[in-house]
């Protein structure tokens, strides 16, 4: 049994968070991932995890092996990969972490999509809206909707993305429109507790330079979209991620306000570490979504080529 098969059942049992939830994924028996793992230990002469029948957890060598392993593991189905991609055999899995934000808007539908044109790739899709460390914790890739900062990782924009501040019309009539940022801070506000601005709401102010607006209301709520559903219902003023915002403002359920104050206009992201050998599921994934935003309307505008 060779060192690089141990290895993957370690990382496998790790990423699963036990031996059974591990076999039942990849197919494999409790039993000889167990040994494997055993196989491994005895191999290296450390503890690589603290097992026990309620608990599982990793020591300090396996938490240091793991993360080393993984990347070597990655390394090396990365090269497998760039060999296969000479003659156009995509296949494998993807592991990749998307905020539900994007999931649960219009747009999920591109990673459906793509599952559907690629059968032969198998997309592991993780919704979670916190940031997640892609290396440490043995992604792909990322989708990440946000301004583009300094980062170690390789960034391809797929999308514009930008803020909406909306209202509903009965909201309006009974509280009035606001005509510059400073009125909020005396109107009701439903405040999306994702966003980093949270409850200081970033405007362009009258001379140009960026303001916080101190904003408070009857509702927050880590999620756009019972955010949404709230300022539909009149509850107060939202500020909305564009894609969420942008069917209820076609319909008229909701009005777009202060447009040409809102200082916020990101993109949403494909972010992967720096490899030596990025990998043809990854490219093509990559490459399909770029396309895909090319085609589709996410914002109420067809998304911006690529920069």
């Amino acid at each position: 049994m060779d060192t690089l098969t141990r290895m993957r059942a370690f990382i496998d049992v790790v990423e699963a968070e036990g031996f059974s939830a591990a076999g039942r994924k990849i197919g494999r028996s409790k039993a000889l991932l167990s040994k494997y793992v055993r196989e491994l230990e005895d191999e290296l002469g450390a503890l690589l995890l603290n097992r026990t029948t309620r608990q599982f957890s990793l020591t300090e060598a396996g938490h240091t092996y793991y993360r080393r392993a993984s990347e070597i593991v990655r390394e090396i189905d990365s090269l497998s990969d760039a060999v296969r991609d000479s003659s156009g055999d995509v296949r494998g899995r993807i592991k990749l972490t998307a905020p539900r934000t994007m999931a649960d808007a219009a747009v999920g539908q591109s990673m459906i999509d793509f599952a559907k044109q690629y059968p032969e790739v198998s997309l592991e899709v993780h919704l979670d809206d916190r940031f997640v460390d892609l290396v440490e914790e043995g992604f792909d890739l990322a989708i990440r909707i946000t301004r583009l900062e300094n980062s170690s990782l390789i960034a391809r924009k797929l999308a514009p993305f930008s803020l909406k501040l909306c209202g509903s019309r009965e909201l309006i009539a009974k509280y009035g429109k606001p005509t510059r940022p400073q009125d909020l801070a005396h109107m009701p506000c439903v405040v999306d507790t994702n966003g980093r601005w949270a409850s200081n709401w970033p405007f362009r102010g009258d001379d140009g330079d960026i303001t916080s607006i101190p904003i408070s209301g009857p509702m927050m709520v880590n999620s756009p979209i019972t955010t949404r559903m709230a300022a539909l219902d009149g509850l107060g003023f939202a500020l909305l991620p564009d894609f969420i915002a942008a069917p209820e403002i076609k319909s008229g359920r909701l009005v777009s306000l202060l447009e040409d104050r809102i200082d916020f206009n990101g993109g949403i992201f494909a972010v992967y570490p720096h490899r030596r050998y990025l990998p043809a599921k990854v490219r093509v994934f990559v490459d399909f979504m770029v396309q895909w935003f090319k085609t589709h309307e996410t914002s109420g505008q067809p998304a911006a080529r690529e920069t």
